[in-house]
């Protein structure tokens, strides 16, 4: 005899309440393998949950990660009492309208530190440094690029368009130059929503002189 759902719930649901953690555990299982964010009903279609349910678990997990995770009226009781409270180390966003883990921005200088010098290093120094001029001048040419670095970057431009952080945005209309910007993949690996969000570059860069040869009036 096949049991039906309680009212109100959805038929897939009840089979995930079935598992370890049930559905909200579910969805974190989800996040944690998704390479790219998903928004709210994709995450609904695909775990057979309503998105209002969705919703509800996200903003729990994002709660929980946050360290929000006691309800007793007395914190300091109810975490004596054995419920966690710590902030983790990552942390639920929603980038341009989808959800993912990332790791949390106060580590940033660390998990930099470790992708940098660790054995998890992806891109060379050279295509950091090319791929930090392309985010903060956009749309830009290879020929302005490799003016301020330097160096020939038509390799590492390539490199970096393979790998999907930076794209074609049109030509110059004076030089008739390629022109490139960063790609949305280049946001949702950076955490954030849109350039805007950049870190500004000038307190860093105290004292350069002829700095305004490479850069307009407005900084980076």
């Amino acid at each position: 005899m096949t049991r039906e759902a309680p009212e109100g719930t959805q038929p897939g649901e009840e089979d995930l309440e079935n598992l370890p953690g049930g559905a909200k555990a579910a969805v974190e299982a989800v996040l944690m393998v998704i390479d790219q964010p998903a928004t709210e009903e994709e995450l609904a279609a695909g775990l057979g949950l309503t998105v209002e349910k969705v919703s509800g678990l996200l903003a729990e997990l994002q709660r929980e990660y946050s360290g929000y995770t006691v309800k007793a009226p007395d914190m300091d009781q109810a975490s004596h009492a054995g419920f966690g409270s710590s902030p983790r180390g990552f942390e639920l966003r929603n980038i341009t309208g989808g959800w993912r883990i990332y790791s949390r921005t106060d580590f940033a200088n660390i998990v930099g530190k470790y992708v940098l010098e660790g054995q998890t290093a992806r891109l060379t120094q050279a295509a950091l440094e090319t791929l930090a001029v392309i985010a903060y001048r956009q749309p830009v040419s290879r020929a302005r690029v490799s003016a301020i670095r330097g160096v020939n970057v038509d390799s590492v431009v390539r490199t970096l368009a393979q790998r999907g952080l930076i794209e074609d945005s049109g030509t110059d209309p004076e030089s008739g130059a390629m022109l490139y910007r960063t790609t949305s993949y280049f946001l949702e690996r950076m955490g954030i929503g849109s350039v805007a969000e950049l870190p500004q570059l000038s307190p860093h860069l105290p004292g350069l002189d002829g700095i305004a040869e490479y850069y307009d009036a407005e900084g980076i």
